[in-house]
């Protein structure tokens, strides 16, 4: 029972979190730092998701396979090849690396 007490406050709190959101008046979210933080905020969450799925298992930092295929991806972006091509040519890269290592 105390798994669905968690999931009710859990959906609640979004609720609330939502709600405050819609309550922020329009000038406050017009000013220039509000406009510049809201633009990098995903940037910079998306960035430091990569680094932690890229550098760490459960609590050590690593170095595998995966830095092998975002070194890759990023060697492709600065070729400015397609999306699509940059996570096939990750993914090629950390299976190979994968495959060859063990």
């Amino acid at each position: 029972m105390t798994t669905w007490i968690a999931i009710a406050l859990t959906a609640a709190g979004c609720y609330l979190v939502k709600l405050l959101g819609l309550a922020v008046p329009a000038g406050a979210l017009e000013r220039p730092l509000v406009k510049r933080l809201s633009a990098l905020l995903p940037v910079a969450l998306l960035a430091a998701l990569i680094a932690q799925q890229t550098f760490s298992t459960e609590h050590t930092l690593v170095i595998d396979a995966r830095a092998a295929g975002l070194g890759a991806a990023v060697l492709a972006l600065v070729l400015r090849a397609p999306f699509l091509l940059v996570v096939a040519v990750a993914v090629a890269v950390t299976a190979l690396v994968r495959a060859v290592a063990g």
